[in-house]
């Protein structure tokens, strides 16, 4: 029960809160990652994340499961292992917990992108279709909508601003790694060409390094937010040839980079 305060009135009521538990992410059975996340779509997270930090090297994913070394249960369902069949190379474990608020923001150098990714090939885009992609995705939103607290991210289709997939988490890099993890296993990445279609992503919150970063690495040629990009942001879109638009609210929107004439 909480006390909403309102124009000088205290009403109770009940209110639903958004779960917020850790998850291990294992490859290979190395433990990759520790990321607080809100429980849902934990396969397509793992393997999203997996994917946009580059530690598949190219590998074919062959299984999803929880926990390889003991029960489910005994986890609570809390640690997610990703196989390759030992084909992905050796990852190196990040250090510490990646929080919900950013991950680990800024934990790769621009120069290590543009060594392990090639510039995406980006379509003409047309900024007037955005606004139909975020009341989509709004509508979709059905988390925030009931406690107020998760991010989202949506992959659309360029030619007509078409919402494919719609994901929801406490974190915005965790909405995208599941966005980016439900392409990968539906083998439509990259999405900068999935099934002949350019393929772009809307976020809640702001574009960050991050996100940049992992809308590069999922071959998406447009990104969008809500909010500002970080300068790294907008020189990270840059090398990376992606289009990126920030303030993106109703017909508003503010173009930051835009690789096509």
């Amino acid at each position: 029960m909480v006390k909403r305060h309102h124009d000088g009135s205290v009403v109770g009521g009940p209110q639903q809160l958004l779960v917020e538990e850790p998850m291990e992410i294992r490859l290979d059975g190395h433990l990759v990652s520790t990321t607080m996340r809100t429980p849902g779509h934990d396969f397509e997270l793992a393997v999203g994340f997996c994917h946009t930090e580059g530690l598949l090297g190219g590998a074919a994913v062959t299984g999803i499961r929880y926990c390889s070394t003991g029960s489910a249960v005994d986890t609570e369902f809390n640690v997610v292992s990703v196989a390759t069949g030992g084909w992905a190379p050796e990852p190196q474990p990040r250090i510490g917990t990646t929080n919900s608020a950013c991950g680990l923001c800024g934990s790769a150098a621009l120069g290590h992108l543009t060594d392990r990714l090639d510039p995406v090939a980006c379509a003409p885009f047309d900024w007037s279709l955005v606004s139909q992609v975020a009341a989509a995705a709004s509508a979709g939103q059905e988390l925030f909508h009931a406690t107020g607290a998760a991010h989202s991210a949506a992959a659309f289709r360029c030619s007509d601003g078409a919402v494919l997939e719609i994901r929801e988490d406490i974190g915005r890099h965790n909405a995208v790694d599941k966005v980016i993890g439900r392409l990968l296993l539906n083998g439509v990445l990259p999405a900068s060409h999935a099934g002949g279609e350019h393929l772009g992503l809307w976020v809640s919150g702001r574009a960050s390094f991050e996100m940049v970063q992992k809308a590069w690495a999922g071959g998406f040629g447009v990104l969008v937010s809500v909010s500002a990009p970080s300068a790294l942001a907008v020189e990270v879109a840059r090398a990376g040839g992606l289009g990126l638009a920030g303030f993106a609210r109703g017909l508003d929107l503010t173009v930051y980079h835009q690789p096509w004439a």
